[in-house]
């Protein structure tokens, strides 16, 4: 079954409405039907902190969880439900119908390069854009949340990337925290949520738990231990926060699904499918976007349907901008081109990658990107102090 987005009301995107509408900032989607501004307005200290990798799915597994306990609802993430996309709307507000992030890896135009977006590098590594002249904001073109935002921002994150051109860009305005472990972690929100008296915005962003999903795999002893160790904590860290008049507002990005090794399929075991393509694979393992060579359209199709049907679903990149699988309103022009000309959306727990360096296939346990309701469906906990 294909879980699609809820843009009009019930997904990522809204909550940011709904945080945006709450310090009278206009937003062009409609709020979070289980979260209003005016709750969010009656709070002085309003804290997003996004668990990377906290699917609803996995905790739903832990209803003794103080996380689970304050769950007010669930959410859809964005489509593909992955961070390379996800985490640009939470710092933007929008989608990427507006923002063109489209996955880990994308293909920009400009640049005639498929890039890691994040990181802000070509795909198989290399410099910074920005050391070539090249700016964040001449990719993402729209504007961070901690600039539209009409009250102090405050964004925390890890130090490896606090000072990393994409973290820069996206805080503007913002003060910026870093910490090095996750005690750390609250101590510097505590440290925004106590910078003075008056009403203020902090995003915090904590990766571990995705990290360890991604290499031991979702619902294993270390990633379960580690859950254990943040929720402890998150509990101990709200009773602190109390008569601070401070609102908590805690989801994901993803979730995540476990792909055994026999549904892990390889590009370069598809010559014929291969040769039809004009570049390597972008976005998502869970979520191809493919590039298809003028004339080369047919063969590709027919491969596809003949060969990998049982694997995913075929479709056109066009037909899902138009049926709003990216977000609502008006596309951002390098959204197509971000979008390649098909995506091949993996069914069940399958995978598709390619190679385009020679060199040991890196192999993750667990992948998000695709539109299953492990991937899609996030937690929306709220705990008020």
């Amino acid at each position: 079954m294909i879980y699609k987005p809820d843009y009009k009301g019930g997904s990522i995107v809204n909550l940011m409405s709904s945080i945006s509408k709450a310090f009278n900032t206009t937003h062009p989607y409609p709020t979070l039907k289980t979260l209003s501004p005016s709750e969010i307005k009656k709070a002085k200290n309003v804290v997003l902190l996004v668990i990377d990798g906290l699917g609803f799915e996995y905790l739903k597994t832990k209803k003794d969880s103080f996380l689970y306990k304050n769950m007010k609802s669930t959410m859809t993430s964005i489509f593909p439900p992955t961070t390379g996309a996800a985490i640009p709307t939470f710092l933007t507000g929008v989608p990427p119908q507006q923002h063109a992030s489209t996955g880990w890896y994308v293909y920009l135009k400009e640049l005639g390069v498929v890039s890691a977006i994040l990181p802000f590098n070509p795909r198989v590594g290399g410099v910074p854009f920005t050391h070539l002249g090249i700016s964040v904001e001449s990719i993402i073109s729209q504007k961070p949340l901690s600039e539209k935002l009409k009250t102090k921002v405050f964004h925390v994150t890890r130090k490896e990337i606090h000072d990393s051109d994409f973290t820069v860009a996206m805080a503007k305005k913002a003060k910026i925290l870093p910490y090095s472990s996750l005690n750390g972690f609250f101590r510097q929100i505590k440290k925004a949520v106590s910078w003075n008296k008056k009403k203020k915005y902090v995003f915090g962003y904590w990766d571990s738990l995705d990290s360890l999903n991604h290499k031991q795999g979702e619902g294993s002893a270390k990633a379960n231990k580690h859950f254990s160790e943040i929720d402890k904590k998150l509990k101990k860290f709200s009773e602190s926060l109390k008569e601070t008049n401070t609102l908590l507002v805690i989801t994901s990005d993803h979730g995540f699904i476990n792909i055994p090794k026999e549904k892990r399929l390889w590009l370069e075991d598809h010559p014929k499918l291969k040769e039809t393509l004009s570049m390597p694979l972008s976005g998502e393992p869970r979520a191809a976007y493919c590039y298809v060579k003028p004339g080369k359209e047919k063969d590709f199709e027919r491969y596809v349907k003949k060969h990998l049907s049982k694997y995913c679903y075929l479709v056109k990149s066009k037909i899902a901008i138009k049926q709003n699988y990216f977000g609502l309103f008006t596309p951002d022009p390098k959204l197509f081109e971000r979008a390649g000309d098909y995506i091949l959306i993996m069914k069940e727990n399958y995978i598709l990658r390619d190679r385009i360096v020679k060199k040991k296939k890196k192999e993750f346990v667990a992948h998000h990107g695709g539109v299953s309701k492990n991937e899609m469906i996030v937690p929306l906990i709220i705990v008020k102090a």
